[in-house]
Formats: structure tokens, C-alpha cells, sequence
């Protein structure tokens, strides 16, 4: 029979695991998908959520009328909304700027206002999402911050609730344990349970963004949302969250985006199992750990939130072409035009008037124009932080009427930045994206931009 709740706040947890068969096969070791995105709420959030807003009441921090406030990519905000409206709060969820559209018309839906603000700035920036909510905490009476970042009860939830779980489900034959890591309440509350409660014998894998610093990456910007430690180049001060301690954690599987995502499609459409792109992340490092092991082990991977909040992201053909993640056999005039392009120039977006003519003619072919982006980082430029080009035509002219010096800031010469193209896509879309006298497209692999193609190369 099943079972039967007075509230919704009660049916919080007891998320069951389902054997990744498919994806599996072939492997000696068994792996289990611990499916979060079966809670009320749509994602393991829920289980944090609760715990913040109990934890909050008990110390006198939330009262009767009170405002939840949270920082959130998503999934805590629509658990705090979740929570807070059952128990009679206002609930105001700052959201990314870059999250998907669907969790802010989730949000509204359960009655939580939202109000977007961007991450893709320095911590220290007074439009920075964490500095917005900030703000209005300060300003809102009776207002309380969540923090789930630092907040204690954002782990203890997993102590007291998915760690036990996982331990029973299992009947403790769980040897290794693979999470996200994004906060780094679910990994460390989860696996720190159940290293205790295996006497240490349980191995703990945080699946990680490649680029994320967490597991040793730069720090730049990355595809699969609510996973990972961003570090923005102009960033005075690099916090990393107290929900998270490191010493849990035994390794980390860098995923790249590509694996990633097209993991989480292989979810949906092989094991029925409709998940986001940081599920994508964890079954992709499940199965790097799992190929290692042998029968006697038993795998446990956590699948954090649903995919019907990306419907418009990693599950829509469309977005994955646009930001080169899907290519089709026999697909390839923008791979094939890519290939006998000239080199990209790509320059840090302070550099000098001096500094960029310089790039320009250093390059072979002079090429132009030149890509600016705010930081020219080891895993090369994404797309997303791309804000502008220059022409070689347009810094010779300057240079030599007097209007620039080479060592003015690039400034005032400056032109908008390039229209994009996935490799994956035809030359005609390309050539569409030229529209309006744009001299240029860059090709996008993975959303990092690898190569820009002129009109000229894109001629029929």
C-alpha cells in the first residue's frame, strides 16, 4: 500500500536507488542511482531546505511572518519555496542569471518571488547574486538569510537522512559512494556518514566540472548548472563553502562538459530516467570508478534534480547544436571549414590598445579581428565570457591617426562581440549568422570558442 502523507513536508527523503543496467553492462561492479529527483520538490535540495528552515525556527533566526531569502541555481530556492510557503513564509529566491528559464517559473509557481541577478562577476561585486540577497536581508524585516553554502543544517540533513538510506538500501554493501560537489552539503553529509558507518572503508568520488577548481581545474565557467567552484579571474578572495570539508572527499573524476551532458541524455533515453546535467556528471564519473572495480564492490551515485527543469538545455537538440555539443554523422561543413581556418586570437579584455595590435600581427596571416574575453585561462575562452572583438583595421587606424596610444586600454575601440555557431551546425546557419555586416562567426566546441571563420571562408 502506499504510503500516506499529512503533508508534503513528510514525504521529504526515502528517494529509492535503481540499478543503471544499461549504462552498466559489461561492468563487474553493480551501480546504483540514488534518484533525488524523486522528492516533492523535484531534487535533492528538498532534504536541505527542511533542515535550514527547522534549524532556523529552533534557534529563533526564522519567526511567524518572517522572509526566507536564498541565493540559489535553482533547486534549494524551489525546496525553500517548497517549505517556507507550507509553513506560512515569504519566500524571495535570488536566482542565476545563466540558470535555466524553467526554474524560475518553477519558483513562481510554488509563490516564491525571484529576482536574477548575475555570478559571472567578482564575489566582491555589488551586483554579484550572493551581494543582491545580501541587500535585501538587511533591507526586509524579519528576513532570513539561508546560506546554504555555509550553513550547518545544509549537511546534517544528509547525516541524519541520505546517508542512512544509502547504508540500509544496501544493506552496507556500498564500498564507493560518487556525488556532485556544489555547495558540498550532499557529499560531505552523505559521505561522511557512511565512512563512519563503514568504519572508513567507504570511498568517497566528488564528479566534477573539469574546469571547476574544486578538482583542480581554473575556475572558468562551465555547462552543467548547480555543480562545482567558479573562480571569476577579478575575485579578491576565494571562499570555498563551510557546508563542504574537503577531507571527505577521497578523489575527484573531472568531467568535461561534453561527457556530461550527453550522459544525462543517455539516461533518459536508456534507462527511462529523465535527470539534469550534474546527473550526467556523476553517472560519468560512476562509470570511470565503477570500470576500476571488481564484483565485490557496490557503487552508489546520486542523481541530484530532474531533467524537466533542462528541457530547454541538455535535452533540446537545438541548445546542444547552438553551443557545440551534439554533432550528427555526416554533419560536418562548419567542422570541415573550422579545420582549414587560420588561428584564433584571443586576448585577455584589459589588455592594452598595444598589446592586442601586437596579437594581431603576430599571428600568422594577420588575422582579424581579435577575440577579447575577460581572462585567457588554461582551458581556453568560453563563450560565456567572451565580451567583445577588435579588427586589425580598426587598431592600425587608431594607432596612426593619434586617436589611441599603444598604451591606452582597449576602451572606446571595442566592438561587440562576434555571433556564435556549434560546430556542429550547417554552413548555411552559419553564414545566417552573419547578417547585418558581421564580419565574422566563432565556432563553438563544448561552448569554448575554437576557431573563427570569416565571411570569406564561409563563401558558397
Amino acid at each position: 500500500m502506499a504510503a500516506v502523507h499529512e503533508s508534503v513536508l513528510d514525504a521529504i527523503g526515502g528517494t529509492p536507488l535503481f540499478r543503471l543496467a544499461r549504462l552498466g553492462a559489461g561492468l563487474a561492479a553493480p551501480i546504483y542511482a540514488k534518484t533525488e529527483f524523486l522528492n516533492i520538490g523535484g531534487s535533492v535540495k528538498d532534504r536541505a531546505a527542511l533542515s535550514m528552515v527547522l534549524a532556523a525556527e529552533r534557534d529563533g533566526l526564522l519567526k511567524p511572518g518572517g522572509t526566507i531569502i536564498e541565493a540559489t541555481s535553482g533547486n534549494t530556492g524551489i525546496g525553500l519555496a517548497i517549505v517556507g510557503r507550507q509553513r506560512g513564509y515569504r519566500v524571495i529566491a535570488g536566482v542565476a542569471d545563466k540558470s535555466a528559464p524553467e526554474k524560475a517559473d518553477i519558483l513562481r509557481a510554488y509563490g516564491a518571488e525571484v529576482v536574477l541577478g548575475p555570478t559571472a562577476v567578482p564575489q566582491e561585486d555589488p551586483r554579484h547574486l550572493f551581494k543582491v540577497v545580501e541587500r535585501l536581508t538587511e533591507e526586509i524585516p524579519g528576513a532570513w538569510l539561508a546560506n546554504q553554502y555555509d550553513n550547518p543544517a545544509n549537511p546534517e540533513a544528509h547525516v541524519r537522512t541520505t546517508g542512512p538510506e544509502v547504508w540500509e538500501q544496501t544493506g552496507g554493501r556500498v564500498t564507493h559512494f560518487v556525488a556532485g560537489v556544489g555547495t558540498g552539503g550532499t557529499v560531505t553529509g552523505t559521505g561522511g556518514y557512511l565512512k563512519e558507518a563503514s568504519g572508513g572503508t567507504v570511498t568517497v568520488v566528488g564528479a566534477d566540472p573539469e574546469s571547476s577548481s574544486y578538482g583542480g581545474g581554473d575556475g572558468s565557467p562551465w555547462f552543467v548548472e548547480s555543480i562545482g567552484h567558479f573562480l571569476h579571474p577579478g575575485t579578491v578572495e576565494d571562499r570555498w563553502p563551510q557546508a563542504y570539508r574537503s577531507e571527505v572527499v577521497d578523489s575527484f573524476e573531472r568531467i568535461p562538459d561534453r561527457e556530461s551532458l550527453l550522459t544525462a541524455r543517455r539516461l533518459a533515453r536508456e534507462e527511462g530516467i529523465l535527470a539534469g546535467p550534474s546527473s550526467g556528471t556523476a553517472v560519468a564519473a560512476a562509470l570511470r570508478v565503477a570500470r576500476r572495480l571488481g564484483p565485490e564492490d557496490l557503487v552508489v551515485v546520486l542523481l541530484p534534480d530532474s531533467g524537466r527543469s533542462y528541457l530547454s538545455k541538455v535535452h533540446s537538440d537545438a541548445w546542444m547544436r547552438e553551443w557545440g555539443f551534439l554533432e550528427e554523422p555526416g554533419e560536418t561543413a562548419v567542422r570541415d571549414a573550422l579545420a582549414a581556418a587560420g588561428p584564433l586570437v584571443a586576448v585577455d579584455a584589459d589588455a592594452t590598445v598595444g598589446d592586442v595590435a601586437q596579437a594581431l600581427r603576430d599571428a600568422p596571416g594577420g588575422v582579424a579581428p581579435a577575440v577579447l574575453a575577460r581572462a585567457a585561462r588554461p582551458f581556453g575562452v568560453s563563450a560565456t565570457e567572451v565580451v567583445g572583438s577588435v579588427s586589425r583595421e580598426v587598431l592600425t587606424a587608431a594607432l596612426a591617426n593619434g586617436a589611441a596610444k599603444p598604451g591606452d586600454p582597449l576602451g572606446a575601440l571595442l566592438g561587440p562581440a562576434l555571433p556564435t555557431v556549434g560546430v556542429g551546425q550547417s554552413a548555411a546557419e552559419a553564414r545566417a549568422a552573419l547578417a547585418g555586416g558581421r564580419p565574422a562567426v566563432l565556432v563553438l566546441v563544448d561552448g569554448r570558442v575554437a576557431g573563427l571563420l570569416t565571411r570569406e571562408a564561409l563563401a558558397d
